[in-house]
């Protein structure tokens, strides 16, 4: 094998390597994309920042047992053409988040709408979040 033929081989194989590692990082394997739960909580904290904005709140189910739930978003440049900044959230705020699951059970999910503490509605902030059947969880 000549020099040129080694030098493509080797650059054919590293963007194997990496475009696979890309891929993974956006599946949705883990979540149940089939279901959606809607949740009740208050925020705790809004991290704004790449490759993906989180929104972690607690939820207090009936018999005052607080969830800490973490909830996924797309990146800053992304959800700021859906209405939401670095100030939308802020500890303390009520909120209303729709979400796709993970399949454990954990309280972790992917935002597919939200509803804002002054009352709008955010739709499709996750992409792979569109479909299924909601279901209330704020008693979690």
């Amino acid at each position: 094998m000549n020099s040129k033929s080694l030098q493509i081989f080797a650059l054919v194989i590293g963007i194997s390597i990496f475009s696979s590692a890309a891929l993974a990082h956006h599946g949705s394997a883990a979540y149940d994309t089939d279901k959606r739960v809607t949740i009740k909580g208050t925020v705790t904290d809004w991290l704004w920042s790449n490759p993906h904005c989180i929104l972690q709140l607690d939820v207090t189910d009936a018999g005052n047992q607080v969830t800490h739930w973490y909830a996924e978003t797309e990146n800053p440049s992304t959800i700021t053409h859906l209405g939401l900044s670095r100030t939308s959230f802020k500890p303390g705020d009520e909120v209303t988040v729709t979400m796709i699951t993970v399949k454990n059970g954990k309280p972790l999910g992917r935002i597919a709408e939200v509803v804002l503490p002054d009352g709008r509605k955010v739709k499709g902030i996750i992409p792979g979040a569109r479909g299924g059947e909601s279901e209330d969880s704020s008693k979690q």
